[in-house]
């Protein structure tokens, strides 16, 4: 077993928040595919609220979604604020950073 700390990276948005034509989650998952990241994770909410108060939540019969979604990517402290500084003027929600330890079995 071998234990490293890393930081983790917590990007807070919505399914419907858009960019380059596309979910903005799957953009983020592509750019950190491509940066070489360690790790990446896309978890859509059940419900949820941010600054403006609004719950989010699923309804039954609902076409468009809007639920919340948090992607959370690992990876070295240096490479996680270099890709960090890449896409924080591309969302204006809240985004997290974190020391974690890595446990590789």
């Amino acid at each position: 077993m071998r234990i490293v700390k890393k930081k983790l990276l917590r990007i807070f948005t919505s399914e419907d928040e858009k960019f380059g034509g596309g979910p903005f989650y799957k953009y983020l998952l592509e750019r950190a595919k491509e940066s070489g990241l360690e790790g990446a994770t896309v978890f859509r909410a059940i419900a949820g609220y941010g600054k403006t108060k609004e719950l989010r939540k699923q309804k039954l019969f609902q076409l468009k979604s809007s639920l919340p979604v948090v992607i959370e990517i690992i990876d070295e402290e240096e490479k996680i604020k270099e890709f960090l500084g890449e896409i924080k003027e591309k969302h204006n929600g809240l985004i997290t950073l974190e020391d974690v330890e890595v446990i590789y079995l």
